[in-house]
């Protein structure tokens, strides 16, 4: 499997945003958590650039687990690589006997090998059998999702995770279609949504399926719940001084680690009081200024990084018990 298609996004900015956190010297070794290890892309360039940081790495996915193996295998005993979801973070760390960590980067959306593999069904662009599960041995498929929800539950979801204005048109497509027979494929998926838009939805945007794709595979791994409880977590187990780096690839990713960012960079005192308690006090710092976005070039050499947005934060205080 070649390595070059893997193009890690923004990697110098995130090793930038992380590094005053990694290269303080201290006489416990430095902890990095990459909760989407992927390819390994950003792992590796962890390793190298701070070499006296241990490294844990999650995936979800038993096949990005297996080829990063491969690739961090050189850095030994510096490496865990762990078979997680992120939001299991807190529990990943507690088995590991690690109380807090000085780095967390986050790396969200599909990765590349998910993508280029055609038998996983996540790219619109050729047909697939319908999974989009990022761990294939658990969960619901994406063809189950559409062959049996509800159609109301169905809207929903176009609606909500894939911003779909059309998401009634298509929903009642994929009702008249799936009662002759079962979606499986892509393909015909694909060429249902091409079908049931009004000319001028398929004149913007790119590919006219690419919204319900997005939404789909949302649903299937659970992937804004699980958001949800993992920044947080990941705030939590940071070290004062500690940092995290978070890369978005959509709007609703976003707003969420926006969302838990500015909550922990706010003063939480009511108002009125002359003097605000520690306990009140801001836990968080803002390293970046709204989302930062990569750059032109960065954008001509890896079109996958388009749609990036990274946010940073640094722990400033420990929480009150």
């Amino acid at each position: 499997m070649s390595q070059t298609r893997h193009v890690p996004v923004m990697l110098q900015r995130c090793l930038d945003l992380l590094a005053p956190a990694l290269e303080v010297p201290s006489p416990q070794q430095p902890v990095v958590v990459d909760c989407t290890l992927g390819l390994g892309g950003h792992s590796e360039a962890l390793l190298a650039a701070f070499p006296s940081a241990r490294l844990i790495a999650l995936d979800r996915d038993k096949e990005a687990l297996r080829l990063s193996g491969q690739r961090l295998a050189p850095y030994g005993d510096r490496v865990t690589l762990v078979h997680a979801v992120y939001d299991e973070l807190p529990e990943v760390l507690a088995r590991l006997g690690v109380p807090k960590v000085q780095g967390v980067l986050f790396d969200l959306g599909v990765s590349s090998m998910q993508l280029d593999e055609a038998d996983r069904g996540f790219a619109y662009a050729q047909d697939a059998p319908l999974d989009m599960r990022m761990d294939q041995t658990t969960g619901i498929s994406a063809a189950e999702v559409l062959n049996t929800y509800p159609p109301g539950e169905l809207v929903r979801i176009l609606r909500a995770y894939g911003e779909e204005k059309q998401a009634k048109r298509i929903v009642s497509a994929i009702v008249r279609e799936r009662e002759k027979e079962p979606f499986s494929n892509s393909a015909r998926l694909v060429e249902l949504i091409r079908d049931s838009l009004p000319q001028a939805a398929k004149r913007t945007g790119g590919n006219p399926a690419k919204r319900t794709f997005q939404a789909l595979r949302i649903e299937v791994n659970g992937e804004l719940s699980v958001l949800e409880r993992a920044i947080p977590a990941a705030v939590e187990a940071l070290a004062v001084g500690g940092r995290i780096a978070v890369l978005s690839y959509h709007s609703l990713e976003d707003r969420l680690v926006k969302q838990v960012f500015a909550a922990g960079a706010a003063n939480t005192a009511p108002p009125g009081l002359p003097v605000v308690p520690e306990r009140y006090q801001p836990r968080l710092k803002l390293l970046t200024r709204g989302a930062e976005l990569p750059t032109e070039e960065e954008v001509a050499e890896n079109r996958r990084a388009a749609p990036a947005r990274l946010r940073g934060a640094q722990r400033i205080r420990e929480e009150e018990r």
